[in-house]
């Protein structure tokens, strides 16, 4: 990496300051980082500098750490390691910067460098007579599919030949820059293929059919859904596959809904439900033994792995209490997993253990057995 220095003193200015506008946009840069962080904005600053006096300044360098309340070595380091801060002056015309890596090296950029040379001055960072251009060899500034190409300040000129490079040096020179069209110096939009699109010129073949004598009940005709409303179709499409039920299935289904809502239900006898869905039988002899509710119900949901759902079904199931959690013996444990589905989670998750510091000392030795609070 080379090594960037701050200019020589004989050619730094005695002192800096935003101009009135610029001093107004540097308060409100400030004010957007949070109370302490504020010194976030040394960079954006540096830039305005930059773009104000066309370098970076010792004096901009003291002045913006002095406004962000930095010290004066902290700025220095961030200018002179980002390649973006110019630390000499540079043309006030232009400063031209020439992409040297490999796609534009390949594509002619060594031409550009000549042209540099010989139109403002044979070494980089150095002013012509008259002051108003310079240029520099960079690294990659993103057109490489437009190689070779130049930045001018902050616009690209891409696609240069020699010949046009030229043109364009002089027409800064003559102050006449803006004039000249950035991006692309030859027929092509942006970055696409060089006298237009290559591919996809031709309009969408139509879709063949087949003859309607030859459809089968489930052969659909292709139909064009837009990505938005994919997912809606694929919704739709279950629902009605949902809808068609066999009465045993619907009367299961019936049940299990009532149970999910609440309605009355004898929990004494197992559910079709539970039976279609492979839960474990509410009458079979390691199902926890419930109680009655009590007036002070434990928060269940402080368990890890039981929310608001969880929880209204273990009340179904006579469970309020960590107390009863906490005495579950193995092969009730294993029945609730089956019941919940949960695969084996309870014991994962160790309820048991949780329930046990709960129902000891709540939340405090929770904290003590678990290093964390519950949840």
């Amino acid at each position: 990496m080379s090594v960037r220095r701050l200019a020589e003193d004989n050619v730094q200015p005695a002192a800096f300051a935003f101009n009135r506008e610029n001093a107004a946009w540097a308060q409100k840069t400030i004010q957007k980082y949070p109370k302490g962080r504020e010194q976030s904005a040394v960079i954006p600053l540096l830039m305005r500098a930059q773009e104000q006096d066309g370098w970076v300044t010792k004096a901009a360098i003291e002045s913006i750490a002095d406004m962000l309340g930095m010290a004066y070595i902290r700025v220095l380091e961030v200018a002179t390691f980002y390649t973006q801060f110019q630390l000499k002056p540079v043309g006030t015309r232009a400063h031209v910067q020439v992409c040297g890596t490999t796609p534009c090296m390949l594509r002619g950029a060594e031409d550009l460098i000549r042209v540099c040379k010989s139109k403002i001055a044979h070494d980089p960072f150095t002013l012509n007579e008259s002051g108003t251009l310079s240029w520099e060899e960079v690294e990659c500034q993103g057109a490489c599919v437009n190689a070779p190409m130049v930045m001018i300040f902050k616009d690209t000129y891409e696609d240069l030949t020699p010949e046009q490079l030229e043109q364009i040096i002089d027409r800064f020179e003559a102050g006449k820059g803006a004039e000249v069209a950035t991006g692309p110096q030859i027929d092509r939009v942006f970055s696409a293929p060089e006298g237009g699109p290559t591919t996809l010129t031709t309009p969408d073949a139509p879709v063949k059919r087949a003859p309607a004598s030859d459809k089968k009940a489930s052969d659909a005709p292709a139909v064009s859904v837009p990505p938005a409303n994919a997912a809606r179709v694929k919704t739709d499409a279950s629902e009605t596959n949902a809808a068609v039920k066999t009465p045993a299935t619907a009367k299961a289904a019936a049940a299990e809904n009532a149970k999910v809502e609440g309605d009355t239900i004898d929990k004494s006898k197992p559910t079709k439900a539970a039976e279609v869905s492979g839960k474990p039988s509410l009458e079979d002899k390691n199902r926890p033994a419930g109680i009655a509710r009590p007036v002070s119900v434990d928060d269940l949901k402080l368990i890890s792995g039981v929310g608001p759902k969880i929880e209204g079904t273990l009340h179904e199931l006579g469970i309020y209490t960590f107390a009863q959690v906490a005495s579950w013996k193995k092969a009730e444990r294993e029945w609730v997993d089956g019941y919940l589905n949960f695969k084996g989670r309870i014991e994962r998750d160790d309820w048991v253990k949780q329930a046990k510091a709960l129902a000891k000392g709540g939340e405090a030795e929770y904290i003590k057995v678990f290093g964390k609070k519950p949840r």
